[in-house]
């Protein structure tokens, strides 16, 4: 552990600058694994150290080796970078809501909406990894908590895989959704960028202003990219059913918006 929990290194001005921590404190010791289009072996294993030293990790050590398909290897390397880490130039999205409970998920939606909370969820495009959207919607949940066909006032409909961005819209206007839910894990050359813009633009030009919410997920996402991809919110890599529905909360119930915004 890092000696009298000295985390870092305190600058003049008191902000705080970090080094990665392995062994000792600040020794700046790190692990990072790559694949190069190179055959295994010797020669192999040299443009591995190559590259970590060009990456800044000196002095470097191939720590693990072996060749996936022909003419590939995969690389798994440790040793030690210079870089410094200032803490108070680390920017984040702070949650702007609180987490509530699912009976009181289900208040605040009878005393705001008067009705069910109308929600669909699916993968969109060729991604057919329902994993991420099954752990929000379906009842076994995720992280120990229930997904949200569990919520009495929620009326939630899993469309599943491969649906098209039109199917998505014509379902969302025929059962007047108040919010669509979308995963994306196939991320391969940014298509889950380029899938969630489609989406925004085809809800913006079939239903304008009167859109649901839509809301995108998955394990690529930067959560702050919501207002440069078109959607209400993002959401990143080990989000929780209960995270989502306290979101959908905080923007569809305009009695939670009214207390959430009175002064304490």
């Amino acid at each position: 552990m890092p000696e009298n929990g000295d985390y870092g290194h305190k600058r003049p001005d008191g902000g705080s600058v970090i080094r990665p921590y392995g062994d000792t404190t600040g020794d700046g010791m790190v692990q990072t694994s790559f694949t190069l289009p190179v055959p295994a072996g010797p020669k192999a294993e040299g443009a591995a150290l190559q590259l970590a030293n060009r990456m800044g990790i000196e002095p470097a050590m191939v720590v693990h080796s072996h060749a996936i398909d022909s003419g590939y290897t995969f690389f798994v390397v440790y040793g030690s970078v210079r870089h410094l880490v200032d803490l108070d130039a680390v920017v984040v999205e702070e949650r702007a809501y609180p987490l509530l409970s699912s009976s009181e998920i289900n208040a605040a939606i009878r005393t705001g909406l008067n009705r069910k909370m109308v929600v669909l969820g699916a993968c969109i495009g060729t991604d057919a990894h329902t994993v991420g959207i099954d752990a929000i919607l379906n009842v076994k949940g995720f992280a120990g908590e229930k997904g949200l066909e569990y919520l009495r006032e929620m009326a939630v409909t899993n469309l599943g895989a491969q649906v098209t961005v039109p199917e998505l819209v014509t379902r969302a206007r025929d059962t007047r959704a108040d919010a669509v839910l979308v995963s994306q894990v196939v991320t391969q050359k940014d298509a889950h960028l380029r899938n969630t813009r489609e989406l925004a633009a085809a809800f913006r030009e079939a239903m304008g202003e009167s859109r649901p919410l839509l809301v995108v997920g998955g394990p690529r996402f930067d959560p702050a990219m919501a207002a440069d991809l078109g959607v209400d919110k993002v959401f990143g890599r080990g989000t929780t059913p209960g995270e989502v529905a306290s979101y959908l909360i905080h923007a569809l119930t305009p009695a939670r918006q009214t207390s959430e915004e009175s002064p304490a």
